[in-house]
């Protein structure tokens, strides 16, 4: 049974029986759970092998500066995430959170952006398998990719608390490759870490040039891209237990634990790395291997593909719930509202895992940098308008409602505004062409679809819980 949540432009009540409702997702998942669930969504391992070497290819000894601005940021993102997440706690993520407080419209753009991550981040992180099961089997990117994606699928129609079992152990493993590849760079140290205060690059000749703050910026899609999981607890918001609590413990302690994971391997890869060309190129695995041996090298490998799979498995689970609450809260015509709301024997929403698990598995043959910028588009925007959704977090009902509360509101939001504002004139051309279209013709669906049907069609809910 679920009771409307109407945004701040009064949206029709939709009557929902109790045999036409979909089933609601259990409440299994603790604080600890929660954390292994969303930390394996960042992926720490597989953020740092598949996204940071292209960071590598363009800002060199700059890199670990920039994905320090870049977490800098998104602490205040993930202020913003937790007060409106235990403020609505909803599988929907962002979209119930600023459909509910900035309008059904906003809510609806909201959905759009986290539906082009929640589609395209597994592909781009699985397409790197191929890289790291080389010791063992050559494959192509696009297969290996498309196989990573697959059994992910198969594993997100499972228990979710199994699911978090084996993430967990997969965690540990990306967690030890990370700590040797730290401990190797510091210990093969070649330069200091002032270097990475001056970002250098150099081709393969040992040409250096200078890293200026318009490359600093035309990557930081991608920086905010490498920690952006930590949103996974408010797509797991129905799902944990005692959510006004857990929700902002889950987000602002997988924040912190992906960032200390990813920016101190890249410190000691910068201060390791035996060239300024050698780490422009961003090979890693070449890298471990000459700073030990190549049973080293092999063992990072493994972890790093297991690591991948892993980010897979929590990719398809967290993004299966986005499609789930989108259907429940009928974003589609009636047969796909259903099909996506339809859980299986292990309470998992079967439809949309393989929604998201099938064309994931498809889009690993589209060129990967492309994936890349798209996502970083998308994120950026996605921050911004979560942003305004919490600037507005503190009025009528929502002003005396129990939620954890971000500090210094409202100057955070305003300065989250105006920086990612900024940050979106300085990214990919193409992929801001991309995201455009795709946000105008979702536009085009709200205008000749959802809006006219106001009263059957894109209703934001909640389902009841005293445990809220």
């Amino acid at each position: 049974m679920t009771d409307t949540l109407r945004p701040p432009a009064t949206a029709p009540t939709v009557t929902v029986s109790t045999a036409d409702a979909p089933r609601k997702l259990n409440r299994s998942l603790g604080v600890v759970g929660g954390t292994l669930l969303t930390l394996s969504c960042v992926t720490p391992a597989s953020s740092l092998f598949v996204l940071v070497p292209t960071l590598f290819n363009s800002l060199g000894t700059a890199t670990a500066l920039t994905i320090g601005i870049g977490a800098i940021i998104c602490v205040a993102v993930a202020f913003a995430y937790s007060e409106l997440g235990t403020l609505i706690p909803s599988a929907g993520g962002e979209y119930a959170m600023v459909g509910t407080l900035a309008g059904r419209f906003a809510g609806w753009l909201v959905f759009i952006q986290s539906l082009i991550v929640v589609m395209i981040v597994p592909s781009v992180i699985a397409i790197g398998t191929a890289a790291y099961l080389a010791p063992i089997v050559h494959l192509s990117p696009a297969v290996a990719g498309a196989a990573v994606m697959l059994a992910a699928t198969v594993a997100g129609l499972l228990d979710l608390r199994a699911n978090a079992w084996i993430t967990g152990i997969f965690l540990v493993l990306e967690v030890i490759a990370a700590g040797v590849v730290s401990f190797l760079g510091f210990a093969h140290s070649q330069r200091g870490a002032s270097s990475m205060l001056h970002g250098v690059l150099a081709d393969s000749s040992g040409a250096t040039s200078g890293v200026g703050l318009t490359a600093i910026l035309a990557a930081m899609g991608t920086a905010l891209f490498v920690t952006q999981g930590f949103s996974t607890a408010i797509y797991l918001s129905e799902e944990l237990e005692n959510p006004r609590k857990n929700v902002a413990r889950t987000v602002l302690w997988t924040l912190g634990l992906s960032t200390v994971v990813i920016l101190v391997p890249v410190v000691a890869i910068t201060v390791g790395a035996p060239d300024l060309a050698t780490l422009t190129g961003g090979d890693i695995s070449a890298m471990v291997s000459g700073w030990s041996n190549s049973a080293v090298g092999t063992f990072i490998s493994l972890c790093i593909a297991l690591a991948i799979i892993n980010a897979g498995i929590v990719m398809v689970i967290q993004n299966s719930r986005v499609l789930f609450a989108s259907g429940r809260d009928r974003a589609w015509p009636e047969p796909v509202n259903k099909a996506f709301g339809t859980l299986n024997r292990f309470n998992a929403p079967w439809v949309s895992t393989l929604a998201v698990g099938v064309p994931g598995a498809a889009l690993c043959f589209v060129p990967g940098q492309l994936l890349t910028n798209i996502t970083g588009v998308a994120v950026a925007a996605l921050y911004l308008l979560v942003a305004v959704a919490a600037l507005l977090s503190r009025r009528g009902a929502h002003k005396s409602s129990p939620a954890w509360r971000q500090p210094l509101w409202p100057v955070l939001p305003v300065l989250l505004i105006v920086v990612l504002g900024y940050v979106l004139t300085q990214l990919d051309t193409t992929a801001l062409i991309w995201t455009g279209a795709i946000t105008v013709a979702a536009s085009l669906y709200w205008v000749f679809y959802l809006r006219p049907r106001q009263e059957s069609r894109w209703v934001i809910t909640l389902p009841e819980d005293e445990q809220l």
